[in-house]
């Protein structure tokens, strides 16, 4: 009777677990990370303290009409690249990094490297954190291998990549690769046996490259991409790579471009820049490869004061054409300083997180048009920002 007692209770636990990863994996959701500490002000960006960021988890069930179903309180940053973030390929777990703390000196505020990652259960109801661990210092950009169970994370502070082994609901560093400079964001290709590395500074696209069970990187194969690179993605079937790059000096009115990397298996090389408008922050690629949508900030992070300085940001579209160019489509409106964009599922829609202005814009793409569908979902803090899952 006993046996049989604890039997059914096995089964019925495997039943509810299995439950739950359906349930998760059925799930259309995005994730944002709010920033409570940096703001841009009418005289430029000003710091405040700590323990005011969060973590938003975004119904996208009804993708024309996104809702907030959840915020966590946890550390996470604007300074560092929109791909902080992600979402496991079976739905059941977020990892978010926090690159950046504030420490007080006087009546102002500075930032210092943080290292660490959050891993918060999106299963569990609510949305639970798990545990914090430590990576690399100012851990920016991270990326989710598309067949799960590994995660590469940028380290800025540490010019470095972790590679990160994630189980059920742990997730633990395996090994940290030397790249020889800031490391601001990193992109795996589908097969997950390459990895693109965006080196801000240098303004340079680096390949890691699986051998034997190690990564390993090879600075013969750097490519020159533009400065301030930040934004990187590779399309579905691996074939391309795209790049976004701030520029020097991000807001300054100067035009600046996305790039096309072919990933070619030899020597990946750049194929193509297309300018883009002030500021490509950061970029994302349509599930059928055919779009990119880029978040471009223009003069809406400058001091009013400056020259440079516009009101407004804007969600751009590029078309990747087969033969590896890019063309210019189009672009809508956005809010002040966007940050995050991301697609949903179906690539009809576009989502934009506009940080000033603490809201969430929808999109739809139409044909080979970007449209403002005017929806705006408010967000209880500055989103810094926005992934779905890889």
């Amino acid at each position: 009777m006993r046996g049989g007692g604890f039997w059914a209770m096995g089964l019925l636990s495997v039943l509810l677990l299995a439950g739950e990863s359906r349930a998760a994996e059925g799930r259309a959701f995005l994730i944002a990370g709010l920033d409570g500490k940096t703001f841009f002000r009418r005289e430029g960006s000003v710091n405040g303290p700590n323990g005011h960021d969060g973590l938003a988890v975004i119904d996208i069930s009804d993708p024309a009409r996104p809702r907030l179903a959840h915020v966590l309180g946890l550390d996470t940053s604007v300074y560092g690249p929109p791909t902080n973030l992600q979402i496991t390929p079976d739905g059941r777990l977020g990892l978010i990094t926090s690159p950046v703390t504030m420490r007080q000196e006087g009546e102002n505020w500075w930032a210092q490297a943080d290292d660490r990652l959050h891993v918060v259960d999106l299963a569990a109801e609510p949305p639970v954190l798990i545990e914090t661990i430590r990576v690399g210092r100012q851990p920016s950009g991270l990326a989710i291998a598309r067949a799960g169970g590994v995660a590469l994370v940028a380290n800025r502070e540490g010019r470095s990549v972790s590679v990160l082994a994630i189980g059920d609901r742990t997730v633990r560093v395996v090994a940290e690769v030397d790249v020889g400079a800031e490391a601001a964001a990193v992109a795996l290709a589908p097969d997950g046996q390459r990895a693109y590395v965006a080196k801000n500074k240098s303004g340079t696209i680096g390949v890691l490259t699986l051998t034997d069970g190690q990564w390993r990187y090879d600075p013969a194969l750097d490519m020159p991409v533009g400065p301030g690179t930040y934004g990187l993605e590779v399309t579905p079937d691996g074939a391309f790579a795209l790049s976004g790059n701030t520029g020097p000096a991000p807001s300054d009115g100067h035009a600046d471009t996305v790039a096309l990397i072919r990933a070619d298996p030899a020597r990946p090389v750049v194929l193509d820049h297309l300018g883009v408008g002030d500021t490509a922050e950061t970029l994302a690629i349509s599930p059928d490869g055919r779009h990119a949508a880029i978040a471009v900030v223009k003069g809406s992070a400058a001091a009013q004061a400056s020259p440079a300085y516009t009101p407004g940001s804007a969600a751009v579209l590029v078309a990747i054409r087969p033969e590896g160019r890019l063309r210019f489509l189009g672009e809508a409106p956005a809010g002040a300083v966007v940050q995050g964009i991301a697609f949903d599922p179906s690539g009809e829609y576009v989502y934009i997180g506009n940080y000033t202005d603490r809201s969430l814009g929808v999109y739809r793409i139409e044909g080979d048009a970007i449209r403002d569908t005017g929806f705006r979902l408010a967000l209880p803090g500055q989103p810094a920002s926005l992934r779905g899952r890889p």
